[in-house]
């Protein structure tokens, strides 16, 4: 999940604004702990039909 969707409790804002030290803290938690979660799901979704297309040139070729 990324955090852009995420909703502090404390607070109630989005955790990607960083409005309070909690939403902040958690904000650098969450891009420290996986790089995937500060990428929003259109890119990864391009990454992966990258990966596909790849992996279908390479078994086109070795056939």
């Amino acid at each position: 999940m990324t955090y852009d969707r995420l909703v502090c409790a404390n607070c109630a804002a989005p955790v990607s604004e960083g409005r309070c030290p909690v939403c902040r803290a958690n904000r650098e938690r969450l891009q420290q702990e996986n790089f995937f979660a500060g990428l929003n799901p259109m890119t990864l979704i391009a990454l992966l039909a990258v990966l596909i297309a790849a992996v279908a040139l390479l078994a086109h070729q070795t056939v």
